[in-house]
């Protein structure tokens, strides 16, 4: 169902001349979210996974084991949302190339509302997707922590009042994991490095005390003392997640505050815009927003 709609890549992103065949009409662009709902066109119940369904006169399906009446985006991100296929496929494209919710309103012509509660629902399917509990890096791996906030009088970093601080740990190929913490005492930060970081790895860290400990739960503890600008051990450049907190701080700046709720689905947002700035987006993103929400039943 896909294939036929993508044209050769530049740079690993979808020609123009590809995306507008897909959002030609409201057909082309609902049969190309379905590509993404139903695998090979085959249908079953999103509650009981049954495959013998009844169809309705109204297009819906009906589960012939529980009963469950469904349509084809019951129980998926984008079913959260009233909106036509390609307006969908719209919004998620000016989402790709990072214009705001107050843009995309105009670009789409929508209420601000509107696009800004679609882009809510993307940011959601990309938290829903994080690798939290699969993703486990090893082999060589920095760890640093970082405070987000708007600019205040006094103390910047540690100690900074009214700040968010989180956690980053960057695997040497460029994957990132981020996630904010309540604190940076040492059980919070080593806890999570337990978790996330193979055990015999390497661990490059600053001169932070709460670091100390890493050497007794199995791992390799090297520290860089950026205070005197060293920021490399050998050949082995160490401050990569400077270059990560720097990218993240540049977009936040354009949505001029976001708040403490909110912020976890910014963050991982620019986590997952970081760990697949060399791929195409846009597939991925439509593939996020028309699977099953997790957690809650899959009611329409």
């Amino acid at each position: 169902v896909i294939a036929p709609y993508l044209a050769p890549e530049l740079d690993g992103a979808m020609e123009l001349k590809a995306y507008e065949y897909l959002i030609r009409s409201e057909s082309a662009a609902r049969k190309y979210l379905l590509g993404f709902c139903w695998k090979n066109q085959q249908r079953f119940c999103p509650v009981c996974r049954q495959r013998k369904l009844y169809k309705l006169t109204d297009g819906r399906r009906r589960c012939s084991r529980c009963g469950y009446t469904f349509h084809d985006f019951s129980g998926r991100w984008l079913n959260l949302l009233e909106l036509p296929c390609d307006q969908w496929l719209r919004i998620i494209k000016l989402f790709e190339l990072e214009l705001s919710a107050r843009k995309i309103a105009q670009q789409v012509a929508v209420s601000y509302k509107v696009a800004h509660r679609a882009v809510m629902v993307i940011r959601a399917a990309i938290l829903a997707h994080a690798p939290d509990a699969e993703t486990l890096l090893g082999g060589e791996v920095e760890l640093d922590e970082s405070y987000f906030g708007g600019r205040r009088k006094g103390k910047r970093g540690r100690g900074a009042a009214g700040k968010v601080p989180v956690f980053g740990i960057l695997e040497r190929d460029g994957l990132v994991h981020v996630q904010v913490v309540p604190n940076v005492k040492a059980d919070t930060l080593v806890g999570m490095t337990v978790k996330k970081v193979r055990r015999g790895s390497i661990i490059y860290t600053d001169k932070f005390h709460v670091y100390d400990s890493l050497m007794f739960c199995g791992y390799r503890h090297l520290k860089v003392d950026h205070g005197n600008k060293v920021y490399a051990r050998g050949k082995v450049y160490i401050n990569g997640l400077e270059g990560f907190w720097s990218f993240s701080k540049e977009r936040l700046i354009k949505h001029h505050g976001v708040s403490r709720n909110w912020f976890p689905f910014y963050l991982k947002e620019l986590e997952f815009r970081y760990n697949h700035r060399r791929t195409d987006i846009f597939p991925v993103l439509c593939q996020y927003v028309c699977d099953f929400i997790p957690f809650v039943p899959n009611r329409d």
